[in-house]
């Protein structure tokens, strides 16, 4: 077996079992499996193994740096086995990203701020369907971080929820390692919210878990968990 495709196998193989894993914590938490959805997480990985994932039926891939996205999505999208990939953006977003990310994203979940919030609405085309946006919360009010605080949320969501080109449809957190009821915090907000603004029928994702903490997240409600290195190995 040559070296490409003992590390097919070998993605394949990591992908089966990150999906038994959520599984398995779906039936712990007496969840159905079709209520957490992976996103696998392909940031400095090749386009030929994404291609591979894609090929098996994973949808939903996730990059932080744009150029190198932009690279992948164009070459991607015209070969019929990818075509259908749904991309998050979920790197930080400056003013100068805002264009390329609403012409070519499906989802981003790195919302925090209201201008970049009316630059996407702005920017997005018409013919293509809402952009699908998560705000990030940052749950610690950790000054490394980025994300909007718990107490700025209110007034972000209002502000959001009004642009007609973009679709909000929840949270994203990465919180600190000490943290240890985070998630259930940020679960408690994304109620509350749901409760608040019965009008945001599209309020159904919450995006919180990463490789080391995936099953703690859906056990607290996760809808959505972000999977890099389980997957594809450390980061090249």
């Amino acid at each position: 077996m040559n070296t490409d495709n003992r590390a097919t196998d070998e993605l394949i193989n990591n992908w089966q079992q990150v999906n038994a894993e959520v599984a398995e914590a779906c039936k712990q938490s007496h969840r159905h499996i079709d209520d957490v959805k992976l996103l696998a997480v392909s940031k400095t990985k090749p386009v030929e193994r994404i291609k591979a994932l894609a090929q098996r039926g994973q949808r939903d891939f996730g990059e932080n740096y744009l150029q190198e996205a932009l690279e992948k999505i164009t070459q991607l999208r015209a070969e019929a086995e990818a075509e259908d990939i749904v991309w998050h953006y979920i790197g930080s977003i400056q003013r100068n990203k805002t264009r390329d990310i609403a012409e070519h994203f499906d989802w981003v979940q790195t919302l925090e701020r209201d201008i970049i919030a009316k630059r996407l609405n702005d920017q997005r085309p018409d013919n293509m369907t809402a952009l699908n946006v998560l705000i990030q919360l940052n749950i610690d009010d950790e000054e490394s971080k980025s994300g909007c605080t718990p107490e700025q949320l209110p007034e972000l969501i209002a502000t959001v929820k009004g642009y007609e080109r973009l679709q909000l449809r929840g949270l994203m957190i990465i919180p600190a390692k000490a943290d240890t009821d985070a998630f259930a915090r940020t679960k408690q907000l994304f109620d509350e919210v749901r409760q608040a603004h019965p009008e945001l029928s599209s309020w159904d994702t919450l995006s919180m878990g990463m490789s080391a903490d995936m099953t703690e997240a859906i056990a607290e409600g996760s809808t959505m968990v972000r999977v890099g290195s389980a997957i594809f190995g450390a980061r090249d």
